[in-house]
């Protein structure tokens, strides 16, 4: 087959206002950025407020290994494969951070024939937002330094600021950094996390509209006084120029795939650090002019799913219909940790030939994840994203396993080769699992203690026996719920390759310790933020960046994105 990039300049590529056009948005509700992409104005939902629901499916997968499971394809594809069948279908996915199309992970469109298409826009800058996200945050942290300089009038105490500076780009070393050095500042420890995993990127995609954006980011918590009491965005008089920032970023932006479905790219938390979800705004827009609104978790569906139903819908109300659960042969058989994977070398044997016995040790990691999703109410389809390398035998394994702990059904997914028609028998599964009894509930109540929120995610999502706290981390936790943030839900950081803390138990471990090193408070974005063992809130790059093949071709092109 041929690249992602030439299957995707050879698409049909149509004036985004005719797509728009197609699924009953207006002309004058959209904001064009050129012919191909565009905002929705968020005028639209009280347009189409007495206009019901279409059915909300959530995409996440088994536990990602370093050879990909095609979730944002089969995001993609299962909605073209929606529309295949008949049915008015649109996506939701994330805007693409550039610290990964520059680091190792590269684009985020989808691929081969389930791409949203044109690439190259979603994957550098799009609209600007990300953008506007890392400028409204470093400028609340502006103003924090400057109240501090100027004299603190609101007695903060240094060590007990919340707030970092953000940059859209991995760069480990800001990981730490000190501030105020210069002559009469107020040198403190501080540093850089990656954009998208700031607490303003998690406020724009839970945000409703403008007005609970303004109220939201007031509520930011930027430190504690001497008393103990928050220090608010709001308290330092940054609240409104944030907004103003914002103020275009919080409309959903619209592209399209390869066959012309309408696909909203709206915000970008990252699903190991931040809440790994794409915007409420978008999937409210798409659920008013759609009749399937296909919505993407980052990650395992122990880090986006979990938090999709924990944090996002437990904000928004909106309760998915059915949840589709990607997975692939070669990467169960990885997690029965039998084989190692090398860039740039052929991939072991077991991995692209028949092995059962591999295969049959990497099962527990789908059927936990499938008993997971199960566990909120809610049925499951999985979807084997095939790559021609798998046996009949193994495909049946997989799809016995899937089944006998509570799928809905296990279908093949050949969304990558044959497009819409390829995702046709996930398209069907899933339009019958939105017709099932669901029974939505979540893993945590909103007034448990925010220690036994934890426990409780670790316990019954990742599979741990208890929880360590290291002395930081308590005394941070037992400072927000005395200040009284202690009903917000929980977002665990941690490593997306394993259900615990350590990217080497793979599988299902069972009967580890999930180590919490540190809490932050996002109460603008109405949770506590964990993060577990060694997680990074700012990537590095590696040895050799994706970003060292991109370039212009004498055309003007982008090429070596993917």
């Amino acid at each position: 087959m041929k690249p992602d990039l030439e299957i995707a300049r050879a698409a049909k590529l149509e004036p985004i206002e005719n797509i728009a056009k197609r699924y009953g948005i207006n002309r004058d509700e959209l904001e064009l950025y050129g012919d191909v992409k565009a905002k929705v104005k968020l005028g639209i939902i009280d347009r189409l407020k007495d206009r019901p629901n279409g059915k909300y499916i959530d995409i996440t997968a088994i536990s990602p290994t370093p050879l990909g499971e095609g979730k944002t394809t089969n995001t993609i594809g299962v909605t073209m494969g929606l529309t295949h069948i008949g049915k008015k279908a649109a996506c939701v996915i994330r805007q693409a951070s550039l610290g990964p199309v520059f680091g190792i992970k590269g684009g985020a469109a989808g691929g081969g024939q389930a791409q949203v298409i044109p690439p190259e826009d979603l994957n550098i800058h799009l609209t600007g937002d990300i953008h506007a996200v890392q400028a409204a945050n470093n400028l609340a942290c502006a103003f924090l330094d400057n109240h501090l300089f100027n004299g603190n009038a609101l007695n903060i105490d240094p060590d007990t600021i919340n707030i970092r500076r953000g940059m859209d780009i991995n760069d480990r070393d800001l990981r730490n950094i000190i501030t105020g050095l210069q002559g009469n500042g107020v040198p403190r420890e501080t540093g850089f996390d990656i954009a998208v995993a700031s607490e303003v990127m998690a406020i724009l995609a839970l945000a409703e509209n403008l007005k609970d954006l303004r109220a939201r980011l007031g509520r930011m918590v930027v430190g504690f006084n001497r008393d103990g009491k928050a220090v608010t965005a709001e308290d330092i008089k940054v609240a409104g120029a944030m907004t103003a920032i914002l103020r275009d970023a919080i409309k959903p932006n619209i592209l399209q795939t390869i066959g012309g479905s309408l696909a909203f790219v709206h915000c970008g938390p990252f699903a190991n650090i931040a809440h790994g979800n794409s915007s409420v705004v978008a999937d409210r827009v798409a659920l008013k002019v759609a009749d399937y609104v296909v919505t993407e978790s980052g990650f395992g569906a122990d880090m986006g799913a979990e938090k999709f139903m924990n944090i996002k819908c437990r904000q928004s109300g909106l309760i998915p219909d059915a949840v589709g659960l990607v997975a692939t042969v070669r990467a169960l058989k990885s997690n029965s940790g039998k084989f190692k994977v090398v860039a740039g070398k052929p991939l072991p044997d077991g991995l692209v030939k028949e092995d059962l016995d591999a295969l049959r040790a990497g099962l527990p990691n789908l059927t936990r994840h499938v008993r997971n999703m199960r566990g909120f109410g809610l049925p499951v389809v999985v979807a084997i994203n095939v790559f021609g390398t798998e046996s009949p035998a193994e495909i049946e394994m997989v799809k016995k396993a899937a089944r006998e702990a509570g799928a809905s059904d296990c279908v093949i997914s050949e969304v990558f080769a044959k497009g819409g028609e390829g995702g046709a028998e996930f398209a069907r599964a899933l339009v019958k699992a939105c017709e099932e009894p669901r029974h939505f509930k979540l893993t945590y109540d909103s007034d448990a203690p925010i220690k036994k929120k934890v426990e409780a995610v670790a316990k019954n999502i990742y599979g741990a026996a208890g929880v360590d706290w290291s002395p930081e981390a308590s005394k941070r936790v037992k400072q927000f719920e005395e200040a009284g943030f202690g009903r917000l839900s929980v977002c665990m950081a941690k490593t997306q390759y394993s259900f615990s803390h350590d990217p080497k138990l793979l599988g299902a471990p069972e009967g580890f310790n999930l180590p919490i090193r540190d809490a932050r408070l996002s109460a603008g974005a109405g949770f506590v933020y964990l993060i577990c063992g060694d997680m990074m809130t700012m990537p590095g790059l590696g040895k050799n960046p994706g970003g060292q093949n991109i370039d212009i071709n004498e055309k003007g092109e982008i090429v070596g994105m993917f």
